[in-house]
């Protein structure tokens, strides 16, 4: 029996942003297997949200989470909230700091921090109108250890760990914890949206399963990335009832990377 399975959250809603693909898509899966009654997902792909079919109620926003206009069009169709994933975000620029543009630094950082305050926001402000509920923001180990060329990123990830413990101090007299998870390498999509990701696939006769492989083996003292659904259990332990005196956390599963301070190349 899956960890979901164990638990039951009949009668409660979450939100998912980010829910096309990736982590998203599979704590949306998570959410429905533990019993949610009703899920609003969100994200700007429209085509791939409408392919995610969970197995319980589903409203699909689709839209940029670094529009507010967005935001006020959930929270005036959103009576109740429970649990909320705000996992939205882009892949760094992918170039150094001296040879970044203002628009790469400001697209990155307005998806992944700008986004998550707008969701944050809205999603506190229903929970407080009810009984409470949890928050998860994903950060990433990108946000820990430094990487060149990725400081639009790891600017970003950083801030949702502050954001959260302001959050969850502010919050906690509400019934309303917040935390965040802090994934490592995870086999999703965001990984094709990089150029530099691209070309290393495309260097090795485009075996992009090869490539992986290879990286994790390289850079993950478990010896390989991980896979959404093992990143949305830990989600989902964060969101339920499990980890109700955990708030202002931020629980790392990077599967060690972030012990690791040498490079690695493939």
């Amino acid at each position: 029996m899956s960890a979901a399975a164990k638990l039951d959250l009949g009668g409660r809603h979450a939100l998912v942003t980010g829910a096309a693909s990736g982590i998203g898509r599979a704590t949306a899966a998570w959410l429905a297997e533990a019993g949610v009654a009703g899920l609003v997902l969100v994200d700007i792909d429209a085509d791939g949200l409408a392919a995610v079919d969970p197995g319980c109620a589903v409203r699909r926003e689709v839209g940029d989470v670094a529009d507010p206009g967005l935001w006020e069009r959930i929270e005036a169709r959103t009576p109740h909230l429970d649990h909320a994933l705000l996992n939205a975000g882009v892949p760094p620029a992918g170039v150094a700091i001296a040879d970044m543009t203002a628009e790469q630094w400001r697209r990155v950082l307005a998806s992944n921090l700008d986004g998550a305050f707008h969701g944050l926001r809205c999603a506190l402000r229903i929970m407080r109108r009810g009984a409470g509920g949890s928050v998860v923001l994903t950060s990433s180990v990108a946000g820990v250890r430094p990487m060149e060329k990725t400081a639009d990123y790891g600017a970003a990830k950083a801030g949702l760990t502050h954001l959260a413990r302001v959050a969850a101090l502010e919050n906690a007299a509400h019934g309303i914890r917040v935390n965040v998870v802090v994934p490592g390498s995870v086999d999703t999509g965001i990984w094709d949206a990089q150029e530099g990701f691209r070309r290393i696939v495309a260097d090795h006769d485009g075996d992009r399963d090869a490539v992986v492989a290879r990286m994790g083996a390289l850079n993950t003292p478990r010896g390989r990335w991980a896979r959404p659904e093992e990143v949305a259990d830990t989600v989902g332990f964060l969101l339920s009832d499990l980890a109700a005196n955990v708030t202002g956390a931020s629980l790392v599963c990077d599967g060690g990377i972030s012990l690791v301070s040498a490079r690695s190349r493939v």
